[in-house]
């Protein structure tokens, strides 16, 4: 489907161009002009995103709002861009996240105030680029150009030890792409001159470089995603980095590395993804099953959250590398309910935090006792981070370990471990934060949520429950894409 308005373009460049005006606006004096603008920017980012959803043809897997234009024409490399039904929702979760994040910091950040939400958003124009790119060098610069605005979020506004993290984070990050650059160009030669990723799909590529490509793919998105074991960058970017840093960081970031798989290494390596698939499913389950007893273990509530993404994340490599639909499409659900979920619980440490500057889990104790409605949102996502039924935790999850029992019992043995695992280092942080008396003076002092805070749960909260409840809206999109992907991966190249 070709779409005649430009409308990718816009939610492309939208972002960037009121970024760019936020900049604009100066030290912080203009303070209050750059938080409106960056709101109004935001607001705008995600209705502009909306008819992506309304007017998706979900009966065909094709790309959709197809956009082609020369760039470098010695190159042949294009400003080619289009959307399927595993893009979409990944962009409409990345618009909808932004204003939130802006929000969240509007009474928090008092310094560099239009550095940090111009920050955001052109992080936001960048990385629905990632999302909709369908020419590899255009995939490539804007990949390596989402690295630059949270590189800065970390290492301006993030806690004592803000430049290590940063450094790790962009190193770790930095050395998987440029494998993925080498494989790029190999696949420029293979096909004769073309940067198309749709090319690419097409390609008979013989077995040992199949698997050569899949390992450097391997290398640059499980470091994003993370996987275990590249994943040690992860709770130090999240303790570090400020509240909308870590929210964006989870609920957005993490997904790149998802959405690589399933565009690169799926359908460029399909024969290698098979020989493979088991490497990678063992993989998963380490992360699932290991990083949640480290879980259990933290003392600092960004950490147990960050450690618990890795867990989340590891379902969504788990359903993917299962090669049935059940698994994509669990994965796939997986993914967006982590972006809501993740999002809401940064947001609650994050609103702790901004009273009493403290993550630690130990000096807490009867939040429930000054902040009842704080904690009655709190329960909600803990209960959804732990997978309750009618929680969007609950579905991505039950999807994966209903695909995994169709592959090996095992399996799913395995993966469904993470519902107590989840349930217990989760609501153990719960308990020991929420309820019990009143631990300290400082608790004392605390008040509940302000009407801007409230609102902010709110519409994640609506969120969780909508996809636990209803989660049709969101799978019905992904059918004919992932069937089209599974077909494409079960006919081997060779």
């Amino acid at each position: 489907m070709s779409f005649e308005f430009p409308l990718l373009s816009l939610i492309i460049w939208l972002p960037i161009l009121f970024g760019v005006a936020v900049f604009a606006t100066g030290g912080d004096h203009n303070a209050r002009l750059a938080r409106w603008i960056a709101l109004i920017g935001s607001i705008l980012g995600f209705l502009v995103a909306i008819p992506l959803y309304t007017n998706f043809d979900s009966t065909t897997g094709a790309m959709q709002f197809l956009e082609d234009h020369i760039w470098f024409e010695r190159f042949n490399v294009n400003y080619h861009i289009g959307v399927d039904g595993i893009s979409m929702p990944l962009i409409l979760l990345n618009c909808f996240i932004t204003p939130l994040v802006v929000v969240a910091g509007w009474e928090v950040i008092k310094e560099r105030v239009s550095q940090y939400m111009g920050a955001f958003l052109v992080m936001s124009g960048i990385v629905n680029g990632v999302f909709s790119s369908l020419d590899a060098v255009l995939f490539y610069v804007f990949w390596e150009a989402s690295l630059i605005p949270m590189f800065l979020i970390i290492g301006i506004w993030g806690g004592p030890n803000r430049v290590y993290a940063a450094i790790k984070f962009f190193l770790y990050t930095l050395l998987g792409s440029l494998l993925m650059l080498i494989v790029f160009i190999y696949l420029y030669h293979a096909s004769e001159g073309s940067f198309s990723i749709e090319d690419y799909h097409k390609l008979a590529i013989p077995m040992t470089p199949q698997i050569l490509i899949f390992i450097a793919f391997l290398l640059a998105f499980a470091v994003k995603v993370p996987m275990w074991p590249v994943h040690t960058w992860l709770p130090d970017a999240h303790v570090e980095a400020p509240t909308g840093g870590s929210v964006v960081l989870a609920a957005i970031l993490l997904k790149l590395g998802g959405y690589g798989f399933l565009r690169f290494s799926l359908p460029i390596a399909p024969d290698a993804s098979h020989y493979l698939a088991e490497m990678m499913i063992v993989l998963s389950l380490v992360a699932v099953v290991y990083i949640g007893l480290i879980a259990l273990m933290q003392a600092d509530m960004k950490k147990l959250i960050a450690y618990s993404s890795v867990a989340h994340m590891g379902f969504v490599t788990l359903g993917f590398f299962l090669l049935n639909a059940y698994g994509i499409e669990g994965g796939m659900v997986q993914m967006i309910s982590h972006g809501f979920i993740s999002g809401a619980m940064f947001l609650c440490v994050g609103v702790l935090y901004d009273r009493l500057h403290s993550r630690q889990i130990a000096d807490y104790g009867g939040v429930i006792n000054k902040m009842p409605v704080f904690a009655a949102f709190f329960m909600l996502f803990a209960m959804a981070n732990a997978g309750l039924p009618g929680t969007s935790g609950f579905v991505g999850e039950f999807m994966v370990i209903m695909s995994a029992i169709k592959v090996n019992f095992w399996y799913a043995f395995l993966a469904a471990t993470t519902l107590i695992f989840g349930a217990a280092y989760t609501l153990w942080m719960y308990k020991r934060v929420i309820f019990g008396a009143v631990a300290s003076p400082a608790v004392e002092s605390l008040q509940d949520i302000s009407k801007r805070e409230f609102g902010l749960l709110a519409i994640l909260a609506i969120s969780v429950l909508w996809i636990g409840i209803y989660p049709f809206p969101l799978t019905e999109v992904m059918h004919a894409t992932v069937d089209q992907l599974l077909t494409h991966v079960s006919t081997s190249k060779l």
